[in-house]
């Protein structure tokens, strides 16, 4: 509003003087003029609310980094440094292959002798901006400042240089071999010893002289500009394919050197994507904590197919498909939120992903599921089988565009065949058939010897993480196969969904590892036990944690807890219940396990589901407080607004949908949990014409409980609503106020997957 008085003030002089005393002007000239003045009033679009800086400082472990891309687009660059902490960046990044990993290529520059020009250089630098489409940098001692945008395949740098002396630009390889060739640089560098990224790149000013120089296992190239030479602007492309097709991606993509029109599509496409999700409410630095959140679930997975071509790492061949192929993704952090909200706001690129990890699987030798598939292949990390999670989930939400049956095999193949042992890709062993036989990992004594050739020496056995993790799998397997009419197969998985109960102790009331003869390890502390990220009993997270690791029978873990009285006081106890150490104890122990609230951590993806299970003990007033809390405590708009790694979507999912106001706790059971939204009104295109909104009644930004709710203008008194009554499209009304009422939401807690011993 205050902009829009200064531009009528501006304009007065000029145009308003005598404006109203002609009266023979038209109203629709005047409307036209005002509407004129309302565009230029400041209003704000989604992608201006982004802040790729939000988490850059880590709170123990990974930073996020300020990503420059398109949604899920092959190109992707941010500056290299630890943190934002460090005061250099080492050159100009031309593209990241992996997620937090470097780049391939570099580009850096020099004023002087070109005889003095090395391979990589590191500046001081100032004046940064990044936006999700462009990134821009003041090289303070050089006086040489840059600008960026990026495409799919393809970007543009644009250099000006402020100092005397003769300009050069330096690119280089590690790991392969740059040429100056017909006017363009070109070349590949191998990213893992099988997988190339290949370089195509010209400039816009004429190149005076040309060296290059053998480094390591690469080599650098230094283009030698006029004397004359100010700005130099450089496009390029990219491919995992060969040359000739980075210069067709950058023909396609930007064929002229107009660094402002690549940066304009840009920011039209973010919005478009952002633009999916409308949210109103009155607190700005809450929308740039929503926003930011969306943007950081579209870096993975990523399209790397190019034309109707795409090189695949899972084979090493490149491979002939009109379809978009997509790889990059943890599927152990991204099944849980990810996933579910591309199913809703993009179901098209969704479904195509799923195809792509059915792609994966049959050029996979032997034809497994992947479970961390990246541009370089299948990484196998972390424990359990996921994918199977993503595949279960899209088909209990009706989702189509692939073959069901071939993924079941393949998901089936990947969790009977393959080891069960976290960070191995080989066939099972010794430790896998004991599961098989015995429905849990068996753990090892303290000072006990590892015998088993299958399991990680660092990673170790991780046996209640994993036993809980297969037993979830079992059930995804279970409904798959209910779907497919393979009731013999559903039989079996159905019973091993239980296998969770082989780890229950029902005297301490959590899971707890046995042994190979059935013994419970003692002593034992569910705090501190289970050596470096809990490995040798959890994984990254302990015993409080995986005490709710039942995402699949929340119903089930209730009447094994003793009940809702008693799983309500279990929740609260560790939410209140301190850490027993001091911080440097405790997190040289579990440095994953931060952003702590007692023993609970709002940092690591296995906690996500954690504070909505309140609404299925009939207190659905303490999952609105505690989401609303842990929101407010650990997603903020600065430096450290991020608790812990964000892998990839995979925790800013969890944010999005939080602050929405409800969350997907079970991948396969097409049911959405209801918290307590953040903002007035959140508008969600399910597209088709559709839209679900989420309207806050009564709102303020410190009414946190639900007084009441009509989903459809129907009276709503349960905490839940299913996916098929949010793609129908219509509206979620909750009426907010800032003390609990305690009894709505009570009378049919959420659905859960029950079947009797």
């Amino acid at each position: 509003m205050i902009r829009r008085r200064v531009f009528l003030r501006a304009v007065h002089p000029l145009f308003f003087g005598n404006l109203f005393m002609m009266k023979e002007l038209k109203a629709t000239v005047l409307a036209a003029l005002l509407l004129l003045c309302l565009g230029c009033s400041g209003r704000k679009e989604p992608v201006d609310y982004v802040n790729p800086y939000m988490g850059n400082i880590s709170h123990l472990l990974v930073p996020t980094y300020p990503t420059v891309h398109l949604p899920n687009a092959m190109m992707r660059v941010y500056p290299e440094r630890a943190d934002y902490t460090g005061d250099r960046v080492k050159g100009l990044p031309m593209i990241v292959t992996s997620h937090r990993g470097k780049s391939a290529f570099n580009l850096s520059f020099t004023q002087g002798p070109a005889s003095e020009a090395r391979k990589v250089y590191k500046y001081h630098y100032d004046l940064e901006q990044v936006r999700p489409y462009e990134y821009s940098v003041y090289f303070e001692e050089e006086e040489v400042s840059a600008d960026f945008a990026p495409s799919r395949h393809s970007a543009i740098y644009e250099l000006r240089f402020e100092a005397s002396g003769t300009p050069s630009l330096v690119f280089n390889t590690d790991q392969g071999s740059l040429n100056w060739e017909d006017g363009a640089v070109k070349g590949f560098q191998t990213i893992d010893g099988r997988t190339n990224v290949y370089l195509y790149a010209v400039l816009s000013e004429p190149v005076q002289a040309c060296r290059i120089e053998t480094s390591g296992k690469g080599n650098y190239l230094v283009l030698t500009l006029p004397d004359n030479c100010r700005t130099v602007s450089v496009r390029y492309g990219v491919s995992f394919i060969d040359v000739a097709q980075a210069e067709a991606n950058l023909q396609a993509e930007i064929p002229a050197f107009d660094l402002k029109k690549t940066a304009a599509e840009g920011r039209r496409i973010w919005n478009e994507t952002l633009g999916k999700i409308r949210i109103e409410g009155m607190d700005e630095t809450q929308k740039t904590v929503f926003y930011t959140s969306l943007y950081r679930t579209c870096e993975r997975m990523v399209c790397i197919s190019e034309g109707d071509r795409y090189f695949s790492a899972f084979d090493g061949k490149v491979h002939q498909d009109e379809r978009p192929f997509y790889t990059d993704d943890w599927v152990w952090d991204t099944y849980r939120a990810a996933h579910p909200l591309r199913m809703l706001i993009e179901p098209v690129k969704e479904s195509d992903m799923i195809y792509s990890f059915e792609r994966m699987s049959e050029q996979l030798e032997p034809h497994w599921m992947p479970t961390f598939p990246e541009v370089t292949g299948d990484s196998r990390r972390m424990n359990s089988n996921h994918g199977v999670a993503i595949v279960a989930d899209a088909m209990a939400k009706g989702l189509q565009g692939f073959d069901a049956a071939a993924l079941y095999r393949y998901c089936k193949a990947g969790i009977t065949e393959k080891t069960l042992a976290p960070w191995s890709g080989v066939k099972g062993g010794g430790l896998t058939a004991y599961y098989w036989e015995n429905g849990y990992i068996p753990a090892l004594r303290e000072g006990q010897e590892e015998t088993c050739a299958e399991v990680h020496p660092f990673e170790r056995r991780q046996p209640v993480a994993v036993s809980l993790g297969t037993a979830y799998d079992q059930w995804c397997l279970g409904v798959l196969a209910h779907s497919l009419g393979l009731e013999e197969d559903a039989a079996r998985f159905d019973e091993g969904s239980l296998n969770y109960r082989k780890i229950w102790n029902s005297d301490t009331r959590f899971f707890h590892p046995r042994d190979d003869r059935g013994a419970f390890l003692e002593p034992f502390d569910y705090v501190r036990s289970g050596g470096i990220g809990a490995r040798n009993a959890y994984d990254e997270n302990n015993g409080w944690i995986y005490r709710w690791d039942v995402q699949h029978n929340v119903a089930d873990l209730v009447s094994l807890m003793g009940g809702p009285e008693a799983f309500v006081c279990e929740l609260d106890r560790m939410f209140d219940m301190p850490l027993g150490a001091s911080k440097f104890d405790f997190y040289s122990q579990l440095p994953d396990h931060t952003g702590n609230v007692g023993q609970f951590s709002m940092a690591n993806e296995p906690s996500f589901h954690i504070p909505y299970l309140y609404n299925y003990a009939g207190t659905p007033w303490k999952t609105q407080k505690r989401i609303r809390t842990l929101l407010d405590l650990w997603y903020r708009n600065d430096l450290m607004g991020v608790p812990g790694d964000e892998d990839g979507g995979g925790m800013s999912a969890f944010v999005v949908f939080s602050m929405l106001g409800f969350y997907p706790v079970t991948p396969g059971l097409p049911v959405y949990n209801i918290g307590s939204p953040v903002f007035r009104r959140a508008r969600i295109d399910l597209g088709d014409g559709k839209t679900f909104e989420v309207l806050a009644r009564n709102y303020a930004p410190g009414r946190k409980y639900i007084q009441s709710a009509r989903l459809n203008g129907e009276a709503l008194d349960r905490c839940w609503f299913t996916h098929e009554e949010l793609m129908r499209g219509g509206s979620l009304e909750l009426t907010m106020g800032d003390k609990p009422r305690k009894d709505w939401g009570v009378s049919v807690p959420p659905p859960s997957f029950v079947m009797k011993p």
